[in-house]
């Protein structure tokens, strides 16, 4: 660390998720805040955070008074994230949806470098519903599986990032990646559904944070597996604990799983 406590740069200091680090780092007293950044011509660009900072549009010189910077921003933003990490040589966690191929084989190229961590969903509780529905979907190979995701009105990816997390997680554990197994949206005439194969449902609407439900689906009865987000602040609770783990770790790419210690529970 740089000094007795973390230092933690925070990207996306003007949305809704960004403000929520920002006040989760700092009201910690083994954390304190580097800075916050935001894209050029943002509202919150230059607005105070705390004594002596102010909303950046620049991530690099906060990328170098920082340990971890907590970036949730959006895709088009991933490049200058990545470039101030490793310029500075700081950890980055990851938090961004809708990232696409590219995107991840530009985190792919920094974790040689620096230690990442991304994850569409930094929720702990989120991590632990992965490995339970890729052990369920695993120990339960001829059940269906159908997962359902609601968020509010202005989410702009769909299904969420957190939604095709689960569905890889279910896909692993039979032993395969989700394009495989994806079914398409039921609509119309499906005729039989095929088996072994994941369906996904995307609602929106309100104010919801973020519901998430893996229904598994045999013959005779049916196993629910979910998770309410009843707070927004559950995900910068996560993040920061990603930042605690990361610290100090070398190069590479790391996962929430690793923050909670989650062992292969597919055995």
């Amino acid at each position: 660390m740089r000094g007795e406590r973390l230092a933690v740069g925070v990207l996306g200091a003007g949305g809704r998720m960004g403000r929520a680090v920002i006040e989760a780092v700092l009201a910690a007293p083994d954390l304190e805040l580097a800075g916050g950044v935001e894209r050029p011509g943002h509202p919150a660009c230059g607005t105070a955070l705390a004594p002596g900072l102010v909303v950046a549009a620049n991530a690099a010189p906060v990328a170098h008074r920082a340990d971890v910077l907590v970036d949730f921003t959006s895709p088009e933003a991933l490049g200058e994230t990545l470039r101030a990490a490793l310029d500075a040589g700081c950890a980055v966690v990851i938090g961004t949806t809708g990232l696409g191929p590219e995107d991840h084989g530009a985190i792919d190229a920094a974790a040689r470098s620096i230690a990442v961590l991304q994850a569409a969903n930094t929720s702990l509780g989120v991590t632990l519903l992965a490995a339970l529905v890729e052990m369920a979907a695993a120990r339960l190979p001829d059940w269906d599986i159908e997962l359902v995701e609601l968020h509010h009105g202005q989410k702009r990816d769909a299904p969420s990032g957190t939604a095709l997390m689960l569905g890889e997680a279910a896909a692993r554990g039979r032993g395969a990646g989700l394009a495989a197994l994806r079914l398409p949206p039921h609509d119309g005439m499906t005729g039989p559904r095929r088996p072994g194969g994941i369906g996904m449902a995307a609602l929106r609407g309100g104010t919801a944070a973020g519901d998430h439900e893996v229904l598994l689906l045999g013959p005779g009865e049916r196993l629910r597996l979910g998770h309410l987000a009843e707070d927004r602040r559950i995900f910068a609770v996560g993040a920061l604990a990603a930042a605690r783990w990361l610290a100090g770790k070398p190069a590479g790419r790391y996962r929430m799983a690793d923050v909670l210690g989650l062992a292969d529970l597919r055995g």
